[in-house]
This record gives structure tokens, sequence and C-alpha cells, in this order.
């Protein structure tokens, strides 16, 4: 940036930049010429002799907003500079505007195929230089701004898909365990009646062979037909089999009510392992044998965990988002390596739970496909899926990272290699 100091009251004006501006060129002239003309027209300039300096200097932290580039230049010529820049993920948006007194078309041609966004030609216009100079910064700009507001919008795009989600779920599952809890109640509070009047009837039967072991011989072969002695015994045994199941549902319905608590008027203390088994039970089915797969492994390293204070609704939606993906990529192996009866592979998926310090660690990890290296960056944008058409939204690893970077101050983090599956680890502060 320019700075005037004042003399008379010791004070100090600046005038701000109106951007940085790599300028390459290998002639010490036309560097001269260019950064003293820049400079007096408020922008910072860089200035480097080869496009290997070039690509040196971006190796920094700071970048400039916008690269001056020379054509011919020896060692690496500016084609060949601009083409390594756009491979780099990191600097490829920085507008590139070639150098050249090269007036040749299919030169101009090359140029723009490799990425470049104009042409300045040799020798220079000052006038010319700067128009195109403030049209490309104030395209690119626009372009970040637009950038910015398209993933504003898609993270609340995101969010209210998230919410529609937990609420549309915690409904469902609310409204299956309400109508599932009044007749189990029903059912088992009639059982211990049943029981009880039939343990009646079983003594009153006793008691009439006792004190009459000689019945009428129709009575008899009644008995013998029936097989009572059978009946009687199995009977009990039916009865204590239909509490046990009565037990079971009620304990499913438990869990159902668990997982469908939606997001309450602040955070409130839960029982993170009472989470994960709700979510675990509502895809039960998807962990069981079936025609296209053998059944999928589960192993649970449970540890000692307090209470935290969280949205237990939200935190069983990622449970639910993780526990799907693993799944998915379980399943997505059967279906390439399926050898009829002979599996060469088993799926795993392994649940750990931990405290450490004020953090509870919980790690998913699953013996899938992992991920490869170019899609790392993106697993947790919203609507990025490696999925088939139709199989997946792109929203569930999003969704996920919202709630426990944003809603709950946590973090999602995970560890991949291709072909070695993937772990998740989830941090979520106690308090």
């Amino acid at each position: 940036m320019k700075m005037t100091i004042g003399d008379q009251n010791n004070s100090i004006n600046y005038t701000p930049s109106r951007g940085v501006v790599l300028v390459v060129d290998d002639n010490p002239a036309n560097l001269q010429v260019l950064s003293s003309f820049l400079d007096q027209s408020s922008f910072e300039v860089w200035a480097a002799r080869s496009g290997e300096k070039a690509l040196q200097r971006l190796e920094n932290d700071d970048l400039p907003d916008l690269i001056l580039l020379d054509v011919m230049m020896p060692g690496i010529d500016g084609f060949e500079t601009c083409k390594q820049l756009k491979s780099n993920p990191r600097v490829q948006d920085i507008p590139v505007i070639f150098m050249t007194a090269l007036s040749e078309t299919a030169d101009k041609v090359k140029g723009l195929q490799l990425g470049a966004v104009d042409y300045i030609t040799k020798p220079f216009q000052h006038e010319e230089v700067l128009v195109r100079i403030e049209n490309h910064l104030k395209l690119r700009n626009l372009t970040k701004t637009l950038s910015a507001k398209n993933a504003e919008l898609q993270q609340t795009q995101t969010q209210l898909i998230q919410a529609e989600k937990v609420a549309a779920l915690g409904q469902l599952t609310a409204g299956i365990a309400h109508e599932v809890n009044n007749p189990i109640n029903f059912i088992a509070g009639n059982l211990n009646f049943v029981e009880q009047y039939v343990h009646e009837v079983v003594n009153l039967l006793y008691l009439y062979q006792k004190y009459l072991p000689e019945p009428p011989d129709e009575i008899q072969t009644a008995i013998q037909k029936s097989d009572l002695n059978f009946l009687l015994n199995d009977l009990s045994k039916i009865i204590q089999s239909m509490q046990v199941g009565t037990d079971r549902v009620t304990e499913i319905v438990s869990y159902l009510n668990n997982f469908s608590r939606h997001r309450e008027d602040g955070k409130k203390l839960a029982n993170l392992h009472e989470g994960l088994e709700s979510t675990l039970l509502i895809l039960g089915h998807r962990f069981k044998q079936n025609a296209h797969h053998p059944a999928i492994q589960l192993i649970k390293e449970y540890g000692d965990l307090p209470l935290i204070e969280c949205f237990a609704g939200e935190i069983n939606q990622v449970f639910m988002n993780l526990f799907c993906n693993a799944i998915d990529a379980i399943e997505e192996i059967y279906k390439n390596k399926y050898l009829g009866t002979d599996y060469q592979y088993h799926g795993v998926i392994k649940i750990k739970t931990e405290v450490i310090g004020e953090q509870v660690i919980l790690r998913i990890a699953d013996n899938g496909s992992g991920i490869k290296k170019a899609e790392k960056r993106k697993i947790f944008d919203a609507f990025y899926t490696t999925k088939p058409v139709g199989k997946g939204t792109g929203l569930g690893l999003s969704i996920a990272y919202q709630i426990v970077v944003n809603n709950h101050h946590g973090k999602l983090t995970y560890h991949s290699q291709p072909g070695e599956g993937i772990e998740f680890i989830l941090e979520l502060p106690i308090r």
C-alpha cells in the first residue's frame, strides 16, 4: 500500500491497496516499468524473475489477487508456469494475464486454453494494463462474493433440510412408539391375569385328578388324546415366552422414544450410549444376513461415559447418518465381490467410546472401501456424494458436520485409506 507521513502533525495517512499483483518477467526493465506504474496506481506489487521463482513465491501463505505473466522466459516459460498454476487447487482461482509480444492467434488461444483470462501485448499501454487489471479484479471479487453467498445458501438449505429430517423422523418414531405402546401395555397388563387364571385352572384340574382318579372313559380318552400333562407344562412356558416378548417390545418402544427426542429449548443431559443403542435398533435389519450379503459384524467397546449436554435428537441423527454410510460402504463391497456362498470379505463396523479430558470421544469405523484422496476435501460438502444416482443425496455427512460443529461446538474428523475403510471421530464437550 502507499503510505505518506505528515511532517507537521506527525500523523500517518495510508492509501489502501487496491490489490496485490504478482508480476513475472525475466526482463528487469519491464519489471521496473510495471512495478512503478502499478505502485503509483495504489497496487501492491510482488516481482519474480522466472516461472520457477513465481511458483516458489506462491508456496507462501499469502497469495496475490492477480498474476501478470510473461510468456517468453528461459527455463519454465509462461505457458508451462500457467499450466502448473492451474493444476494447483490452492492457487488455480487466481486470474492470470499473459504479457507477450507474440501476435499469433494460436499462441493466444493456447494461453486461454491453459486457463489465462486475458492478454496484454508489448509494448505496454499503461491505461490498457490498468483497465484490464481492474476489470479482472472486479470479476474475481464478484466471483468470490457469489461463491460465499452460494456457500451460505447451501449451509442454510442444509440446516433447513436437517431440521426437517430430524423433525420428520422424530414424529415418525414417536408416532410408532405411541401406537405400539398402548396395545403392548394392554397385553403386558393382561398377561399377569392370564398367568394367574391359568394357574388356578391347572390347580383345579389337579384337584379333580386327586379326588376323582377314575373319570369316565370319554374323559380318559380326551386326556390321552390331548396329552394333558404336556399341555399344562407347555402352557406355562408359552406364557413366560409371551412375557419376555412383551418386555422386549416395551424396551423397543423406550428406544424409539429416546431416538425421537427432537430439539428442545436448550440442551438437555443425555446418555450417548442410549442414543447409540436406539439408533442401532432402528437399523438392526440392515446388519442381518439377507440374500445379498452375510450378517455385518458389530463390535462395541463402550467406555464409562458421563451424561453430556446436547440436543439428543440431533446427535441421534448424526449416529444414524454415520451408521448408514458405513453400512452402504460395506454393502457396496458385497455387491462387487459377491461370490455365491464363498465370501472373501466380511463386513465389520466397530464402535468405541471414551472420555479424554472434558471431551467425549466416539469412534465409528468400518472396513469398507475408504475414501479416495481427491474426495477427502469434499467429504463434508453439501450435496457431494460418491454414491450412484438415486442412492444418496450428499447431505448425510454435511448435516452431521453442521450438527456437531455448529450446534454443539464439537469436532467431526476422519481417518481413511483407499481400500481400508474409514473411521469417523466424533468429539463432543461434556458441558
